[in-house]
């Protein structure tokens, strides 16, 4: 049985992201993700994938109600608001980071709950490191044109070597855990409440998943939020 990679965040919540061959501990709401920008809130908890279409984050004020997302490489972001009691998970892949999706979570939180970004407690979970994140120069640029502070997400590593003993070594190398940190910084989310798990997904496939190493069909790490019932 696997394990579980489990996050201190604060008390009231419990939050989590799943190993290879972790069991569950409970019923986790999980969305089917597209790599786009829709938000759902969830009050049901046991609200099934089918009623979640097309949704890449999520967000609750229930206690007891766990909600996740489900990743190989890209990044999840778990949200905690203390003060409003209510939690997010987010989906974050270069395509959703690229959109502002965790920013717009914040937005969210705060409209639907009265969040204020510096209360929030964040996590940023296991996902593709900079040194594994190779794209193309259209990734790049979108980054760019998007906004994205370049000179410290983007690194050129020279020439590809497709060839090597690590593929990934050469060519242009974007940080999605910066971008992200980025993006909860200008959000208001306070840097010492951002916890960085810093655990490269590729890297680390013998105890994550990693789509780009192991291929699309690779199973899923969920990555779990919770507001814990008081007795």
């Amino acid at each position: 049985m696997g394990d579980l990679f489990r996050y201190q965040i604060a008390d009231g919540v419990e939050a989590f992201s799943t190993e290879r061959d972790a069991v569950l501990p409970f019923y986790v709401v999980q969305p089917h993700q597209v790599h786009g920008c829709v938000i759902r809130e969830v009050t049901d908890p046991h609200t099934n994938r089918d009623e979640l279409e097309g949704v890449d984050a999520l967000v609750t004020n229930v206690p007891g109600v766990a909600i996740s997302v489900r990743t190989a490489d890209c990044i999840p972001v778990l949200l905690y608001d203390p003060v409003h009691k209510a939690v997010a998970a987010v989906h974050d892949g270069w395509r959703g980071t690229v959109q502002y999706l965790s920013r717009k979570v914040v937005d969210f939180m705060h409209e639907l709950y009265g969040t204020d970004a510096s209360d929030l407690k964040a996590v940023i979970g296991p996902g593709i490191g900079p040194e594994s994140f190779q794209v193309g120069q259209e990734v790049a640029d979108a980054f760019r044109d998007a906004g994205f502070p370049m000179a410290e997400i983007l690194q050129d590593c020279g020439p590809k070597n497709p060839t090597a003993d690590n593929p990934m070594n050469g060519g242009l190398h974007i940080d999605l855990w910066k971008a992200n940190r980025w993006l909860l910084e200008q959000a208001g989310v306070k840097p010492q409440n951002i916890q960085v798990a810093g655990i490269c997904t590729y890297r680390n496939n013998d105890r994550f998943f990693s789509a780009r190493r192991e291929g699309l069909k690779c199973g899923r790490i969920i990555n779990v939020i919770k507001l814990i019932i008081e007795n």
